[in-house]
């Protein structure tokens, strides 16, 4: 089998390549890696809605976004070029700005199939829920997952208090659930759960730090093989109480490996917790961002973040 040309290869492959052909010691591999693989990174508020406080989450599809508040009970639909707003009961009663001690805290919202997956953060008892809407035919069905959330703590020792399920996505009869480790044992890493197996795995993945605070996720989308993610850095051990903001992270996950590809700060001032897939080109991706601002301020900031290839 004739060997690629080193030109058409991918930065990262091409770079594994000139390792083999030439004596790189493993300590200087990191470092030239690192280098060759810097890319351009811009971050930009695109704009502003109004009647959506405490972004979580959001997905982009067919020029709307679905987007989701941890203290809220709805599901917000928002027209991009109409610019209008459309609100989606998930229960009977929804709410908003929903007290701390009662809300479902819906962290992660991910796109499988004509169907929004949305899940709460299993950071108490009462918010273990999944919320499967549909796109067609506009059906909403839920879930409890408790014996789910369980089954995690279980898998990595983590405990009760601590798992924090912070981003979601689904891929190849498997489940990925981001655990965000801002709690007391700094458990961060991701959760496998393979449906046809049932089988679940943890591999913990260690994150840069700001002022000795390791950074931790808040959500993450598939691109092709990569898993790109968003991490922050909160000064706190708890996953219920909030804390003070140093700054967010984005960066990228091997699917196959779960290795760490590259992370670059983005911010020192917002915590970005939803990220989706705008546009996907050779030149350059684009995703669209929101952050939680911890208020009850009903008003979220859509950010645009371009990474160039």
């Amino acid at each position: 089998m004739q060997e690629r040309p080193l030109v058409a290869l991918p930065v990262q492959e091409k770079i594994a390549v000139l390792f083999k052909r030439i004596s790189t010691p493993i300590w200087a591999r990191a470092i030239i890696f690192k280098t060759l693989s810097m890319k351009k990174i811009d971050l930009q508020p695109l704009f502003k809605i109004s009647e959506i406080g405490s972004a979580s989450g959001l997905v982009y599809k067919d020029n709307s976004l679905y987007i989701i508040s941890d203290n809220s009970s709805y599901l917000y639909k928002y027209d991009i070029n109409e610019k209008k707003i459309n609100k989606i009961e998930l229960f009977e009663k929804s709410q908003e700005n929903i007290p701390k001690i009662d809300k479902m805290d819906f962290e992660s919202i991910t796109l499988k199939g004509d169907k929004l997956y949305l899940f709460g953060s299993g950071s108490t008892s009462n918010r273990n829920k999944r919320i499967a809407y549909n796109l067609e035919n506009t059906k909403i069905k839920e879930k409890d997952i408790t014996n789910l959330f369980i089954k995690l703590r279980y898998k990595a020792s983590i405990n009760h208090e601590d798992l924090n399920i912070e981003g979601a996505l689904y891929d190849n009869y498997k489940w990925y659930f981001f655990q965000r480790g801002n709690g007391a044992q700094s458990k961060n890493g991701l959760f496998i759960f393979n449906k046809e197996k049932k089988e679940i795995n943890f591999t913990a993945i260690e994150l840069p730090k700001l002022q000795n605070i390791e950074a931790t996720f808040t959500d993450a989308v598939l691109v092709d093989t990569q898993i790109y993610f968003l991490a922050a850095v909160e000064n706190t051990t708890s996953t219920y109480d909030d804390g003070e903001i140093l700054g967010s992270f984005i960066g990228s996950l091997s699917l196959n490996t779960f290795e760490v590809n590259f992370t670059e700060l983005i911010t020192n001032k917002n915590k970005f917790e939803g990220l989706t897939l705008f546009k996907n080109s050779d030149a350059a991706i684009e995703f669209l961002l929101c952050e939680d601002n911890d208020t009850k301020i009903m008003e979220t900031v859509i950010y645009k973040l371009t990474i160039t290839l």
